[in-house]
């Protein structure tokens, strides 16, 4: 009995036991199903969400007045590789110079208009005659800027860091009232901390010191001990655009301050395309040698104007406002009216658009007998290349000077598939072989100069914080021209037959790198 009641019990509990596994089985089915649908649904929306990104992009591309080349470039690497490119685009495609930035930027302008506004009162500082070859550039300067050129400057050229460096030390040593700098690279080491020393003691005897230093180029600096020595001595030191990749969205971490510019006393000035560094120890494992500059040391009201472009650099970084002196302190003595007439031109976020761009076209297009550039980064816009042709084609006899090392790969490269177009127009191409060639420099008809910061590729030209001094003087092209002549000495003029048979993987490389050149 009790055998066959276990029994019954036990078929019971199998009973019990196959119908919650088939209950099991059922909500499994169902709840596998629910799982599918769910991540349908999730991959769906990723799906749109991934093309709703791309579509935005692309939107953003199409609707920003750029260059065509620039444009199809970002679609097709964003096309090519979606993520990579999405997010390159995000971080470098637009000029984004952080809100706070922005709004400093706009908020200076009544003041910044206000400062010009009493400068020109000062009317006999400004030049009133140009040379028929500066004519058209000054004036587009003067119409976008709201300033003419300033007469009455007394300039030397530097060709050597060493000279220029001592010349420095001992204006700094001589400076009573105040001194305002800014360099895109300040590398410690030799003669740069002689300058450090001597910029200290000023400070130290009461002279009021602003050294701006860009963060990205100045990393060096800002992990030595001088930031902190300098500091204790009462300089004011600014770490300009700040890289931190927590804020990569909010602002172009490529977007840098290139400027080198030295402001002594509102009187003595300095720039040129030379870099706080002594060559000796800088960049000694690049291979590419040592780096041949350009700096011009001025006296006169163009301190002035340049003190106005480093006050609105100030305000834009740190939002205080800097109290220029009046600007008849530098009005230059009568005997140095008739000095050099020169124009300052600023680029970047908050100063006039595409204005170093359009001043370049403006003085190619106004070369009738020689145009001679030279420059470490060449991958100019098509404008710009269209422009040097065509002034070869109609006569001109147009030379560039570039280095024959470079170091960047990609602007080495990307820089040589512009040749075969300046060969086909007649244009002399040279490549320095005595160092890296890092002068920016311009001479038209031999009376227009143009020097400074700004290289011929599409960072100088559209993004980055730039200084262009435009000098209308036939004694100081004559000056720059033996300078220029010097470069060429020490170069070798390339052939346009032996081009035209280069390795074909050569002509790979650069159209490779081409491709690229929007972005560099």
């Amino acid at each position: 009995m009790s055998l066959y009641l276990h029994s019954i019990n036990a078929e019971k509990s199998f009973s019990f036991c196959t119908l919650c596994v088939h209950m099991l089985c059922m909500t499994g089915k169902r709840g596998f199903s629910l799982m599918q649908t769910f991540y349908i649904v999730i991959n769906w929306l990723i799906v749109f969400g991934y093309w709703l990104l791309i579509a935005g992009v692309t939107l953003r591309i199409v609707m920003k007045r750029r260059a065509v080349p620039s444009s199809m470039a970002w679609l097709l690497v964003i096309y090519i590789l979606p993520l990579v490119g999405i997010i390159a685009y995000l971080s470098f495609g637009e000029l984004h110079l952080g809100s706070r930035r922005a709004e400093r930027a706009k908020a200076m302008w009544p003041s910044t208009a206000n400062r010009l506004h009493k400068l020109k009162k000062s009317r006999r500082i400004f030049a009133t005659k140009y040379s028929l070859v500066a004519k058209p550039l000054f004036q587009l300067c003067d119409r976008r800027q709201g300033i003419n050129g300033v007469k009455g400057n007394q300039m030397k050229l530097f060709t050597t860091t060493t000279e220029t460096l001592k010349t420095l030390i001992c204006d700094i040593s001589l400076a009573r009232n105040n001194i305002n700098i800014v360099f895109y690279i300040w590398l410690p080491g030799g003669l740069v901390d002689q300058v450090a020393e001597s910029l200290i003691s000023a400070a130290n005897r009461g002279v009021q010191c602003r050294l701006m230093l860009d963060s990205a180029g100045s990393l060096q600096f800002f992990r030595s001990p001088y930031p902190n020595m300098m500091q204790r001595a009462g300089i004011k030191v600014v770490e300009a655009l700040k890289v931190n990749l927590l804020r990569v969205f909010l602002r172009r971490m490529d977007l840098r301050q290139h400027r080198k510019v030295i402001l002594i006393d509102n009187y003595i000035a300095y720039t040129g395309s030379m870099n706080m560094v002594d060559p000796h120890y800088f960049k000694q494992d690049a291979g590419v040698g040592q780096w041949i500059d350009l700096m011009a040391r001025m006296e006169g009201p163009v301190a002035t104007t340049l003190g106005i472009v480093y006050a609105c650099d100030w305000e834009i970084e740190t939002g205080k406002r800097i109290f220029l002196p009046p600007p008849d302190v530098n009005i230059m003595p009568c005997e140095q009216e008739n000095g050099h007439t020169i124009q300052v031109i600023a680029s970047g976020p908050g100063f006039p658009e595409e204005l170093i761009h359009q001043a370049l076209l403006t003085a190619v297009y106004s070369a009738r007998e020689q145009l001679v550039m030279t420059t470490p980064y060449f991958v100019p816009s098509d404008d710009l290349l269209h422009a040097i042709c065509t002034a070869a084609l109609r006569g001109v006899a147009v030379s560039i000077i570039v280095p024959r090392d470079n170091d960047s790969m990609m602007v080495r490269w990307a820089s040589r598939a512009f040749f075969s177009e300046l060969f086909e127009a007649g244009v002399n191409v040279y490549q320095f072989t005595g160092g890296l060639l890092h002068t920016k420099s311009v001479l038209v008809d031999g009376q227009l100069s143009l020097i400074g910061t700004v290289n011929l590729d599409m960072r100088s030209l559209w993004l980055n914080f730039e200084i262009t001094l435009v000098i209308d003087d036939n004694e100081f092209g004559s000056d720059l021209a033996c300078v220029q002549k010097d470069y060429i000495a020490h170069a070798t003029l390339l052939s346009a037959k032996e081009w035209k048979n280069r390795p074909f993987w050569h002509r790979l490389c650069e159209r490779l790198f081409y491709f690229f050149s929007p972005f560099l």
